[in-house]
């Protein structure tokens, strides 16, 4: 008999994007976030769904379970908490009594919240928030040294941290401490242009291009200051976050001559060009910081970790700026992939099992998740009463590029779950990028979100450089934005400033919407579409075949393509659409 296969389970919970990942022999073989599971975007509770996902991904039970790693320790994020209040009392009362009560409830109490909710009886291994986000990058990287750069709101106490990685082991160098933090920082601003906290970054950085950076000025002489070496201090005096259930104080808003942006209220110019300003200081900071860590580390390669590393506007600059021969950030680096860092520590640095090339930093695909059981797409159809047909492979994708090409939109659905918050195929929305008036067609008709809001391309691995100034050979995780050579040609899926967030893609990566993307090129000549994720505004992207056939019927598209078989909407009985009405939180 061989040896039994060793399972850590890693588990991320209680602040924002719970998750759970399992490793087996320290491979990964499942990750989900909770949000994809329970239908509650950003859902923070403990993640008992995606821990049984994981468990039933691989036929086992818990008890099976060889060690569970935490991605933080929750003693010291509590005694920064309990600090925080002691030095701004009395101020401060109301949200640290908020917050005392899930600390004494649930937070402090990991060990026994786990042992109670999953009957785990093992070893429970804690991990540093931080170090779970560079582990979840630098372990998945396939560099053999690399230094990494951690960037986010705030961990237990450390907001950003930089070190250095070689073979199994990281090894942090430097701490930025909360209050400072870059990721508040930018918070912050999207609170203040009117965006949901840990929700609206993304759409400050899609608003940042319809303005100019006319307050970074204002910004670098008011509210942080920048050291050469990219460490940074914030001026207190303007935040609340510290104290309050707000991000930002009125004089924040007295420097800038303006109130926060009610939600939902028309984006003027004014809130556009304060977008502008903090992307471009966050550019600054990040690039300082870059060239600081090359410095001290001597490593050509970087590993990008933490929510700012989702910023894919800087990401595509420190790319293109050659400070590093590579970078590599990990397509779930915000924080639901610190569960997936905190097992790879385990794995790593407590059993000290080398760190082999189980990935390819270029070509790193997130289909980690949960996927539907066979004859469950068809038996929901059945039961459902819906009209499907079940095409040849060839012949779908011929059919769909055909629908494409006359202004259809579709959506696909296949094979295991994307882990992190990029659809890369698997759960995708496509359109074709040729029509002017795709953009607002998809942003009104199908995502029911804000017009101003870019789509992402994806394009054939091998035609990339001709359509992106690219810098490197592929990207294949929609992390990184790019100059686009022709946005004349493609102008639904090309920014205001003419750049995209581009994914490129071969048939390694996933064959079957590579074959669909070249048979759109084949009839349009153009080897790019729009793909969007799978969801609606406030939904989180789908996640089984039931979710898939609920958004379907709740929007405008066209055709759905579930697994092998296609469903188009004008063949439907007006009555069906009836049955899958939802309705969802504004993000």
């Amino acid at each position: 008999m061989g040896n039994k296969a060793i399972y850590i389970l890693g588990i991320s919970a209680f602040y924002h994007d719970s998750a759970a990942c399992l490793l087996k022999d320290g491979v990964v073989v499942h990750a989900v976030a909770e949000e994809r599971l329970t239908r509650v975007k950003h859902d923070s509770s403990f993640p008992k769904q995606a821990i049984q996902s994981c468990l039933d991904s691989e036929e086992i039970t818990v008890s099976e379970i060889n060690y569970i790693a935490y991605y933080e320790k929750p003693i010291l994020k509590f005694d920064r908490i309990l600090n925080t209040f002691l030095n701004v009392a009395p101020r401060g009362f109301i949200p640290f009594k908020m917050a005392i009560k899930s600390w004494l409830k649930e937070k402090l109490w990991v060990v026994s919240v786990i042992r109670k909710e999953t009957g785990y009886k093992g070893e429970i291994k804690f991990c540093k928030h931080h170090e779970s986000h560079a582990a979840a990058s630098y372990f998945t990287s396939g560099f053999k040294h690399a230094a990494f750069l951690t960037i986010d709101g705030v961990g237990e106490s450390a907001t950003t941290t930089w070190g250095v990685a070689n073979d199994n082991f990281i090894e942090t160098k430097q701490e930025i401490h909360y209050p400072h933090s870059l990721g508040l920082l930018y918070s912050a601003f999207t609170y203040y242009c009117g965006f949901k906290v840990n929700s609206g970054e993304y759409k400050l950085m899609g608003l940042a291009p319809f303005g100019k950076p006319k307050y970074s000025g204002l910004i670098k002489e008011n509210l942080i200051t920048i050291e050469d070496d990219g460490s940074f201090k914030l001026n207190m005096q303007y935040f609340s976050y510290s104290y309050s259930l707000k991000m930002i104080n009125q004089k924040f808003c007295n420097l800038f001559g303006h109130p926060a942006r009610d939600e939902e209220s028309e984006i003027t110019q004014f809130y556009k060009d304060v977008a502008s300003s903090i992307q471009k200081v966050t550019e600054e900071l990040v690039m300082l910081m870059a060239a600081y860590v090359k410095q001290e580390s001597k490593m050509e390669n970087l590993c990008l970790a933490g929510g700012v590393a989702l910023n894919c506007v800087t990401n595509g600059l420190l790319q293109k700026s050659g400070i590093y021969k590579k970078i590599w950030i990990q397509p779930a680096s915000g924080d639901s992939g610190t569960a997936l860092g905190a097992a790879l520590l385990v794995w790593h640095q407590y059993l000290r099992k080398p760190k082999e090339p189980q990935f390819d930093s270029l070509h790193l695909h997130s289909y980690l998740g949960p996927q539907s059981k066979p004859g469950e797409s068809e038996g929901l159809l059945q039961d459902h009463h819906i009209i499907y047909e079940k095409p040849e492979p060839a012949e779908l994708s011929k059919r769909m590029a055909h629908l494409l090409n006359q202004k259809g939109v579709i959506g696909w659905f296949e094979g295991k779950h994307e882990f992190g918050p990029r659809a890369l195929g698997n759960r995708s929305i496509f359109a074709s990028p040729v029509f002017k008036d795709m953009q607002r067609h998809l942003n009104l008709a199908i995502k029911k979100r804000e017009g101003f809001r870019p789509f992402a391309p994806i394009v054939m691995e091998e035609y990339a450089n001709q359509w992106f100034e690219m810098s490197a050979p592929a990207s294949s995780s929609m992390l990184y934005t790019f100059p686009c050579r022709q946005p004349d040609k493609i102008p639904s899926c090309v920014h205001v400033d003419n750049s995209s967030r581009a994914q490129t893609l071969n048939k390694n990566d996933n064959a079957r919407v590579y074959d669909l993307l070249n048979e759109f090129y084949k009839i349009s000549g153009y080897p790019v579409l729009i793909n969007t994720s799978f969801n609606v505004r406030g939904e989180p992207i789908v996640c089984y075949a039931i979710d898939a056939i609920k958004c379907f019927f709740n929007t405008d598209m066209d055709a759905l393509v579930l697994e092998e078989f296609l469903i188009i909407k004008k063949d439907q009985p007006d009555s069906i659409s009836s049955k899958f009405t939802t309705s969802y939180e504004l993000d």
